[in-house]
């Protein structure tokens, strides 16, 4: 079991809930384990991005970008399945979700800018 930290982008997106719901969006998170991380599939993804490896975990109607360190998951960003960020990613253009991610410098710096 991983010891699970938030951005503060991501604690204002958890904040919209109600506790409940809250719950029930985390839970696919909290239930990840060693080999999840070490061998991901469906709804787990794993990206780069410069130096850093990603995951995408799908939850409900929301999208987990997280990091993994050691022992622990840093969620950096929440996603709404319906918003234009993770419709970029998850588009279906002639590139791969890794590709697109990459090159989108705009989305990067956009999401970015909400954790200032």
């Amino acid at each position: 079991m991983y010891q699970v930290t938030f951005s503060e982008q991501a604690m204002q997106e958890l904040h919209k809930l109600d506790q409940m719901a809250q719950l029930d969006a985390i839970d696919p998170l909290t239930s990840l384990r060693p080999d999840d991380i070490a061998n991901p599939r469906e709804p787990l993804g794993k990206f780069r991005r410069g130096t850093k490896s990603l995951y995408r975990l799908r939850s409900g109607n929301f999208r987990f970008y997280f990091e993994a360190q050691g022992e622990a998951l840093h969620v950096d960003y929440i996603l709404h399945r319906n918003s234009l960020e993770d419709f970029l990613l998850r588009n279906k253009l002639p590139v791969s979700e890794q590709q697109l991610v990459e090159q989108d410098s705009k989305f990067w710096k956009y999401l970015e800018s909400l954790t200032k």
